[in-house]
């Protein structure tokens, strides 16, 4: 050890007589060894912020590596959202948190299945780093191809508009789904996965709340410990961007919307989803089941298996593989374990706050409505050449100003609808009107609360204030007379749903003298002169009126009008 000590210091501290070289060495040495130390600290920072060592270093990270790299944000590393960008301090202090805390949970085995990450940093550190929310996005158009659960696996299409928005309301915008990222609006959640939100406010222009409190929930917001409150942030509903795992349902549809699986195999839609959905303990015991499905078209439909084997053959390949990335037994993983909240089908989501029973002390609600985020859904059929999307525009009903007007739609239905929408079939799924769309009413909404009983109690007495008053009828063996008011009263039952008390431009068209006082505009019937009546006039314009007469009840009106319009 003495030799060796010797030698260091002879080489590091060499004689003043000694070559230049040997006294320029110990230089050369330690900058070597710097930067050596420096390649290899930068190469293994580098590394270790790749999703690939992430993903692959720890046997407890397998289904979130997977659903990474099959995710549209593959080239964004994992360190990016889970440390979020920053200066290189900060982050590295970041880290030395981040790997603490996880790097002990894993020698201490403090941990369980499924995996969920905590303590996530805030959209601003993460998404907004790239996606600026005060820079407003355009409306887009979305198709959803859907397979139906028969023989022939009846395809159809769903179309939506969705109105993401943003921008500043500085700028006139600030409005759709990101209005919630512009606007200060706080929650308070019961559970990890912030699934049960009992309580929500949104603070206003004047800096006082709106509270929302949930009918069912039993919270007292009198005793609000601000502590708890959350801000409301892009992960509010985009917790699983990176890591999503779709239901069989939906991941059939789409392996059968590109043709991975052939839509001709009889009862494919049906029997894939079945196969795939079995609960399976293994990956080997998913496999073996899956198989089934050959056995299942091997016994049912012979012939047509035996003329299409490859291509049964080619569905249980691609189910297996599907499977395979979404479903993983030994870390408990798979499409039911994380919920996802940008949607409200399969887990509340947007219901989370948006199920209609989160009310203000006055009965306003958090809005449940089918057009507040996208366009109230269309479904087409293959056979259908034209699709019409309804973009609603102009004056609505009072009623259909109320936030709780989609709770209670279901119980005011009255001629007064059909004066802007068409009603066969209403509340079916046949598709063949406004009032009988599958989009809207062949789902069980399951998070919607549709059914709340303290909902039902506080909704009773507005539902009142909608119900179209049922016009006076002649005793029995009497006769209106031709060209009263009374003979042609039931025509205006249309219109009161705009034009009831408290109606639009102050119009009143429940009873005669309401008509005959007029609005705010002055009076809308001059006997005798009906080219000169608002009533009229307002049928006859090259832009038609929101809810319209037809030609034969706008010549009962007419008449009526120029023979005096008698009482």
């Amino acid at each position: 050890m003495k030799k060796i000590g010797r030698w260091i210091k002879n080489l590091f501290f060499p004689p003043h007589d000694s070559a230049p070289v040997r006294r320029i060495l110990p230089f050369a040495i330690i900058i070597i060894l710097g930067g050596a130390l420096t390649l290899g600290t930068t190469s293994a920072w580098q590394y270790t912020n790749t999703s690939v060592f992430c993903g692959t270093a720890c046997h407890t990270m397998p289904p979130e590596y997977v659903t990474h790299i099959n995710s549209e944000h593959v080239r964004v590393t994992c360190e990016e959202c889970h440390l979020g960008r920053t200066e290189l301090g900060e982050q590295i202090i970041r880290k030395i948190a981040y790997s603490w805390q996880t790097g002990s949970a894993m020698v201490t085995g403090n941990y369980e299945y499924p995996i969920r990450a905590a303590n996530m940093r805030p959209s601003v550190d993460v998404c907004e780093t790239c996606h600026y929310p005060e820079v407003v996005s355009d409306d887009s158009l979305v198709e959803l191809k859907r397979f139906a659960y028969d023989q022939e696996n009846t395809l159809s299409y769903t179309y939506l508009i969705l109105k993401t928005g943003g921008g500043s309301k500085r700028e006139g915008l600030g409005r759709g789904i990101h209005w919630h990222i512009e606007n200060p609006v706080e929650f308070i959640a019961l559970d990890e996965e912030k699934q049960v939100i009992p309580y929500v406010r949104v603070q206003n222009e004047d800096g006082s709340y709106t509270e929302y409190v949930d009918t069912e929930a039993g919270f007292d917001s009198a005793n609000l410990d601000e502590s708890q409150l959350v801000r409301m942030d892009c992960l509010s509903c985009h917790n699983r961007t990176s890591h999503i795992s779709e239901q069989p349902d939906e991941a059939v549809d789409s392996m059968l919307a590109r043709g991975a699986i052939s839509s001709a195999i009889p009862e494919i839609k049906m029997r894939a989803v079945e196969y795939l959905g079995k609960p399976y303990a293994t990956v080997e015991e998913a496999n073996a089941g899956i198989a089934e499905l050959a056995d299942f078209y091997r016994k049912n439909y012979s012939v047509y298996y035996n003329a299409n084997t490859e291509l049964i053959d080619t569905v249980v390949e691609q189910l297996k593989q599907y499977f395979a990335i979404s479903n993983f037994p030994e870390q408990k993983f798979n499409w039911d374990t994380h919920p996802d909240n940008a949607q409200h089908k399969f887990s509340p989501g947007c219901l989370r706050c948006h199920d209609g029973k989160h009310l203000t002390t006055s009965g306003e609600s958090v809005r449940l409505e089918c057009n507040l985020c996208h366009s109230i859904p269309v479904v087409a059929s293959t056979e259908q050449l034209l699709t019409n999307i309804e973009i609603s525009r102009g004056p609505e009903p009072e009623s259909h100003q109320s936030t709780n007007w989609i709770t209670l739609h279901r119980d005011f239905f009255d001629q007064t609808c059909a004066s802007c929408h068409t009603v066969e079939d209403p509340g079916g799924t046949s598709n063949t009107s406004f009032c009988s769309n599958s989009g809207c009413h062949g789902t069980t909404w399951e998070y919607a609360g549709f059914d709340a009983p303290g909902l039902r109690i506080v909704l009773a007495e507005e539902l009142k204030k909608y119900v179209t008053t049922t016009p006076v009828e002649p005793a029995s063996g009497t006769q209106a007379p031709a060209n009263s008011f009374a003979a042609i009263q039931s025509l205006f039952g249309k219109c009161t749903a705009c034009h009831g008390e408290n109606g639009q431009k102050g119009i009143n068209l429940t009873s005669y003298d309401a008509i005959m006082e007029g609005g705010t505009d002055g009076v809308i019937v001059v006997p005798n002169q009906p080219d000169q009546s608002a009533l009229v006039t307002s049928q006859q314009e090259s832009t038609p009126h929101f809810g319209q007469f037809t030609a034969e009840e706008l010549e009962q009106i007419i008449a009526w009008i120029s023979a005096g319009a008698l009482k």
